[in-house]
């Protein structure tokens, strides 16, 4: 059987390389190239195979060092600097959606040709380099037996995790290795189905409010809409009370969020659908405004509508905005991290930090590296930057695969969680 699957891929994505596309589009930005929509029977699909690192590590701008704070983990998804430098890391893997189509079964054994095989983590690691020589020497298991942990976020002395299926809190101690309390639940998490299971989280910037972003059920409707109830949004959490409202919807899979810090806004990365070509639609960056429709999955960036969706909603697609700013098509963004107190300086003092796991739905390759997206006023200002490359090699093969990211101002470093050779690494000026 897993042969039979093996060979199906493989047809799959020789006839599926017939897509190609257009390196003349500039799919970044305010106003990305969008092209015509190519709806084929078969979607391009297309994954780096995983290669270690070896001797090599990424590849960061000059006056810049990385190293490896941590390697042998159990698929680190996202990162969370506490006051006193502990770093936490969530590590797993969720998601219980069956396979609709066969197709659907084909993408599943190629995706999965791209990911790490060790066993889901279900965890959060603490690590620890008190001396600052970018290697951990402290490293201990602080929370176990939980339930796909994906978001972090710290406040007042508690930890909030977002499970896949619940949002939890901890209480905290500076300087403990280990947390053995029970969980208490804070509010239940919609975890039907799962499609996309993360959940991203960030705290308001007076703390008062917890922000989780719940991605879609399925690609574009096709598990039908009653599964999508209060899904492909965001919520805004009492952090007291646990009740929550819905801050924005038809924000298909919302991955990582993040105060922006001179106008204490929220942001996030948004992975977009797939099936419509290989650079339709662009991942993107965007503020999330209280009230604002997205489109999915009617419409997308704006009011391009999309065809496949039954019913239509054209009163929805009246409403949808545009985001703010594309990152390009199917990059699948994962983490998001803004500069903060200057930043490292320079060309990186203002700005966000974006994780790209790469993609496995165009025949070229997309993302797997960490760009720069400068800021000016609170906004966009430029074209992305490449910060962290060298994950793929120059024959197309993985290295390593970013998510999360995270920028700590008080140490002046920027932190990158790679789940495919299991590393947190370290980059710091020098």
């Amino acid at each position: 059987m897993i042969r039979t699957l093996a060979s199906a891929a493989a047809l799959l994505m020789a006839l599926s390389a017939c897509g190609r596309s257009d390196p003349g589009l500039n799919q970044t930005g305010a106003n990305p190239d969008l092209p015509g929509l190519q709806e084929t029977l078969v979607p391009a699909m297309n994954i780096a195979q995983p290669t270690g690192w070896g001797d090599q590590v990424p590849t960061v701008p000059a006056g810049f060092v990385i190293t490896a704070l941590a390697t042998d983990l159990q698929i680190p998804r996202q990162m969370l600097v506490l006051p006193n430098g502990d770093i936490l890391v969530a590590e797993g893997r969720g998601g219980n959606a069956p396979a609709l189509r066969p197709k659907d079964v084909i993408a599943g054994v190629i995706k999965k040709q791209g990911n790490t095989q060790v066993e889901s983590g279900d965890r959060i690691t603490l690590l620890r380099d008190a001396d600052g020589d970018g290697r951990a020497e402290v490293r201990t298991v602080f929370i176990d037996n939980l339930n796909a942990p994906y978001g972090l976020a710290f406040v007042d002395g508690t930890l909030y995790v977002a499970n896949q299926d619940a949002l939890v809190s901890f209480p905290y101690q500076t300087g403990q290795t280990r947390i053995t309390a029970a969980p208490r639940e804070l509010t239940k998490l919609p975890s039907a189905i799962n499609h996309h299971w993360t959940k991203a989280l960030t705290a308001s910037a007076d703390g008062q409010t917890l922000y989780v972003g719940i991605g879609s059920n399925s690609n574009v409707g096709e598990r039908g809409m009653a599964v999508e109830e209060e899904r492909a949004v965001v919520w805004a959490i009492d952090r007291t009370t646990g009740a929550s409202r819905t801050v924005a919807r038809g924000i298909r899979n919302p991955t990582a969020m993040a105060i922006e810090p001179t106008t204490s806004a929220l942001w996030s990365v948004v992975n977009e659908r797939d099936e419509i070509g290989p650079q339709l639609v662009p991942d993107y960056l965007t503020s999330v405004r209280e009230g604002a429709f997205y489109g999915w999955p009617y419409s997308y960036w704006g009011q391009n509508v999309d065809p496949r969706v039954r019913p239509q909603k054209p009163e929805l697609v009246a409403r949808a905005i545009a985001p703010d700013y594309a990152l390009g098509s199917h990059v699948a963004a994962l983490g998001l991290s803004f500069a903060t107190d200057g930043g490292f300086g320079g060309a990186f003092a203002q700005g966000a930090f974006v994780g790209q796991h790469g993609s496995w739905n165009r025949p070229d390759l997309s993302g797997y590296k960490v760009v720069w997206v400068p800021f000016a006023n609170g906004q966009p200002s430029g074209e992305p930057v490449d910060f962290a490359t060298g994950f793929l090699t120059g024959d197309g093969q993985a290295r390593g695969r970013p998510v999360g990211v995270t920028f700590d101002a008080q140490r002046r470093i920027l932190l990158i969680a790679d789940d495919l050779s299991n590393t947190v690494w370290r980059v710091a000026p020098g």
